[in-house]
C-alpha cells in the first residue's frame, strides 16, 4: 500500500515537490471560477440552473421551512439529541474563553485611542454534505459565530438527490437556535452567497469546509472587489500521522482510514521513525475491508504517502515542510515533539488521541486549513466572526501636544494638507 520515501535522500526541490497540491484540486479552480462569474451575470436563474444541474434541485425555494427544522428536532432520537447536545457544550466551553479583546490607551496628554470589537453583521456557514453530512461542521461553525454576536446566520447544505437536506443537520441547526438553511451546494452555493442572489443573503463572510470546487470558488469570491471574506483555504481532508516503534498499528492504520473516507481527493501521509510498515500496511487493508466507504477511502489510500526519517529532525521538517491540517503524534516523545511544531492545524498527542474526537466533540474546532496555508493561518476561532474598529479622541491639549510630531511628519511626506488640518487645530488651541 505504501512506497516508502526516505527524506534524507530528497532534494530540496524534491522535499518542497512531495506535498504540492494534486492536479485534480488545480483543476477544479477554473470549472469553479465559471460557476461563481456564470451565477454573477445571470442571477438567480443562473444559481437554480447550477442547483439543478450539480445538486438535482427541483423546488421553487432553496429555503428549508422552519416547521422542518423543528420537526427534525422532534423527531431525533434522543441519544443523538444527547450527543449533539454534548459536543455543543464542549465546543461552547472552549471557545467562552476566546474573542478581540477591547482596550483604551492615552497615547498623548489629552489624546484617548481605543480599540471596541463587533461581530460581523452576516455570515454564510457552508456545511458539507455530498457524501456525509457534517453535522458536527455546523456545530463547529454555528457556536463561535453566536459567541461572537454575529447578526445574521446563513447556513448551507447541499441536498440530496430528491432536494431534501439531512435530517439530522436540520435537528442540529434547530439544537443550536439557527431558522435560516438553504438547500444548496457547491459553488453555486458559495457564488449566492457572495452576491446574495434570489433568497440567499450577501454574506460579509464565508466560512466551512468543502470539496475543491468549494475551495476554490471561496477564494475566487474574496478576491472580487467587494467581494465576502473568508475564514481560510479549507479544503479536501488532510491527515499526517507521525509513528515510532512502539506506534500501535491498528491505531495507525485507523487514523489513516478515519480521513481516508472523507474524500477520494484527502491527503494521507505516514511518517515513520521506524515504525512497522508491514504491520500497519496490513491493518490498514483489515480495517479498510470492513468499512462502508471503502471505495472512497481505497481512493485516498492509493495515494498515500509513507516518509521515512531517521531523526526528530527530520521528522519536524517533514511537517514544516506539509503543514498538514491534522497531525497526529504516535511517538513515545509526542508531548515534546508537539511543543516544536509549527506549521500545523490542529495537533493530537499520543496514542489516545484520535483525530476523530477533535471532529466531534474535544471541543477545539476542528474547521482547519488545509494545501499547506497552516504555514500562515489557524483554525475557525470566535475572533474570525469578528472585527475590530479604532477610536480616536483628542481634547485641545491632545491637539496642541501631538501636532509636532504630526505635521513634522506630514512635511517629511510631501503633504500639506495633511499639516494644515493639523496645525489648524494647534493654533486655535492656543499653542
Amino acid at each position: 500500500m505504501f512506497e516508502p520515501i526516505e527524506w534524507s535522500r530528497l532534494s530540496t526541490n524534491e522535499r518542497a515537490a512531495l506535498f504540492d497540491p494534486a492536479p485534480a484540486l488545480v483543476d477544479a479552480d477554473a470549472a469553479a471560477i465559471e460557476i461563481v462569474e456564470g451565477v454573477r451575470r445571470g442571477g438567480e436563474a443562473a444559481l437554480k440552473s447550477y442547483a439543478r444541474q450539480f445538486d438535482g434541485f427541483t423546488r421553487d425555494r432553496f429555503r428549508v421551512p422552519s416547521d422542518a427544522l423543528q420537526s427534525a428536532e422532534a423527531e431525533l432520537d434522543r441519544a443523538d439529541a444527547d450527543a449533539l447536545q454534548s459536543a455543543i457544550g464542549a465546543v461552547r466551553q472552549f471557545h467562552l474563553s476566546q474573542g478581540l479583546p477591547e482596550y483604551e490607551v492615552e497615547t498623548w496628554p489629552g489624546l484617548i485611542a481605543r480599540r471596541k470589537t463587533v461581530p460581523i453583521g452576516t455570515v454564510g456557514l457552508y456545511v458539507p454534505a455530498g457524501s456525509a453530512p457534517l453535522v458536527s461542521t455546523l456545530i463547529m461553525l454555528a457556536v463561535p459565530a453566536q459567541i461572537a454576536g454575529v447578526g445574521r446566520i446563513a447556513v448551507v447544505v447541499p441536498p440530496a438527490p430528491d432536494g431534501s437536506v439531512n435530517s439530522a443537520v436540520l435537528a442540529a441547526a434547530s439544537l443550536l437556535g439557527l431558522d435560516e438553511v438553504y438547500a444548496i451546494g457547491g459553488a453555486q452555493a458559495v457564488a449566492g452567497l457572495a452576491f446574495g442572489v434570489g433568497e440567499l443573503p450577501r454574506a460579509d463572510k464565508i466560512f466551512g469546509p468543502g470539496n475543491a470546487w468549494v475551495a476554490a470558488a471561496k477564494a475566487y469570491v474574496s478576491r472580487l472587489p467587494g467581494g465576502p471574506a473568508v475564514d481560510l483555504p479549507a479544503g479536501p481532508s488532510e491527515v499526517m500521522v507521525v509513528a515510532d516503534a512502539a506506534a500501535d498499528p491498528e491505531f495507525v492504520a485507523a487514523d489513516l482510514l478515519a480521513q481516508a473516507e472523507h474524500d477520494p481527493m484527502a491527503r494521507v501521509v505516514l511518517v515513520s521513525r521506524d515504525a512497522d510498515l508491514a504491520a500497519i500496511a496490513a491493518a490498514c487493508d483489515a480495517q479498510l475491508a470492513r468499512l462502508p466507504r471503502r471505495a472512497i477511502a481505497a481512493q485516498a489510500m492509493s495515494n498515500a504517502i509513507w516518509v521515512s526519517t531517521s531523526s526528530d529532525a527530520d521528522v519536524l521538517d517533514v511537517i514544516e515542510a506539509a503543514a498538514p491540517e491534522h497531525l497526529i503524534l504516535q511517538t513515545g516523545n509526542a508531548s515534546k515533539l508537539a511543543e516544536r511544531v509549527r506549521n500545523a492545524g490542529s495537533i493530537f498527542i499520543g496514542a489516545w488521541t484520535p483525530e476523530s474526537a477533535g471532529d466531534y466533540a474535544a471541543g477545539p474546532n476542528h474547521t482547519l486549513p488545509t494545501g499547506q496555508a497552516a504555514r500562515a493561518y489557524g483554525g475557525v476561532t470566535v475572533e474570525a466572526f469578528q472585527k475590530t474598529i479604532t477610536l480616536m479622541e483628542a481634547s485641545p491639549e491632545g491637539a496642541r501636544n501631538i501636532a509636532p510630531t504630526v505635521e513634522r511628519l506630514a512635511a517629511l511626506e510631501g503633504l500639506e494638507g495633511h499639516a494644515a488640518a493639523m496645525r489648524l487645530r494647534r493654533e486655535r488651541a492656543g499653542s
